[in-house]
């Protein structure tokens, strides 16, 4: 095991009380946490002393994600109801409800300055909104997936999305183009390294792949976990070293980046219940994992340190 290491060990578990847990997230600084229920509710929670400060309730079936936007002003939430809602977070109020999407809406992200929402949905499209003008249409439509759209990031030029039919598609803004890597195995989950350079992908085949986000080449491969037909997230540590997953068995697998080893198998649960969600913190060794109706807070500080 390499001398860095530091092991995780569980410091809080939250009950968030609203139906099975959907998604976990981190605001943008990691200072506070947002939950989406089967109850159809949003929550938003100080994760470390475990205390509910707001609840965000407007969707009309269960949500499916939700983001932060850069000053943790305002949030975005999809669901299963087929619409997006943009939230102002302080007056816990929705100020825009926009729908488009032809089935439910599975992901959802903010461009850099907040001022882009894009979303993926079952309708095997992907939707850019001008949230800073009151236009209810999308900005954009791009509609080249096949399947469902699992999952969606972007940076300051480029809009990635996953998808259930096995491709990472990119959408260059600049250039006005699109280019995709075709993995062949249906994609659950994906999230970009903090410097950029590559794609962590989730497979339904139990299987998390690193690729290159210039190239498309295949860089490693992470298994020891069980995804089955869940929809389980993967993650990267904020220092770029250390990958995440959730499992199927009531745990999770903790991966060294470059040699592919595992370092620590989390024991979330005894009694099993997948593990799907999980985020990593921004800028500290912490992780947030979500089963059944519970957030558990795991992280290699100890909780007199915190």
């Amino acid at each position: 095991m390499p001398n860095n290491f530091e092991k995780f060990h569980c410091l809080k578990v939250i009950d968030c009380k609203q139906g099975a847990v959907r998604a976990v997230r981190y605001n943008v600084d990691g200072a506070y946490c947002l939950t989406c229920g089967s109850d159809k509710k949003i929550k938003l929670w100080n994760h470390k002393t475990g205390l509910l400060l707001k609840t965000y309730g407007g969707h009309a079936d269960e949500v499916t994600d939700v983001a932060g936007s850069c000053d943790s002003s305002n949030i975005l939430s999809s669901s299963l109801d087929k619409s997006i809602i943009y939230w102002d977070v302080s007056a816990g109020r929705p100020i825009r409800r926009l729908r488009g999407h032809a089935g439910g809406v599975k992901c959802v992200c903010f461009n850099e300055d907040s001022s882009i929402a894009i979303s993926g949905g079952r309708d095997n499209a992907v939707f850019c909104w001008d949230i800073r003008t009151r236009r209810l249409e999308p900005v954009q439509m791009m509609r080249e997936a096949k399947d469902c759209i699992s999952s969606v990031v972007s940076n300051d030029h480029m809009i990635i999305a996953s998808s259930l039919d096995g491709c990472i598609r990119y959408y260059d803004i600049r250039a006005g183009e699109m280019i995709f890597d075709k993995v062949n195995v249906p994609i659950i989950y994906m999230k970009m390294t903090g410097d950029e350079q590559c794609l962590l992908a989730a497979c339904q085949d139990s299987t998390v792949r690193l690729l290159d986000s210039e190239s498309g080449n295949l860089l490693s491969e992470y298994k020891g976990h069980k995804a089955e037909d869940y929809h389980i997230e993967c993650g990267i540590m904020a220092n770029d070293t250390h990958i995440l997953s959730g499992s199927s068995e009531g745990d999770a697998i903790i991966w060294d980046l470059l040699e592919g080893k595992v370092l620590q198998k989390l024991q979330i649960s005894k009694t099993g219940g997948v593990v799907h969600s999980l985020d990593t913190h921004p800028k500290l060794n912490e992780v947030l994992f979500a089963r059944r109706r519970d957030v558990y807070v795991f992280s290699t500080e100890t909780s007199e340190m915190v």
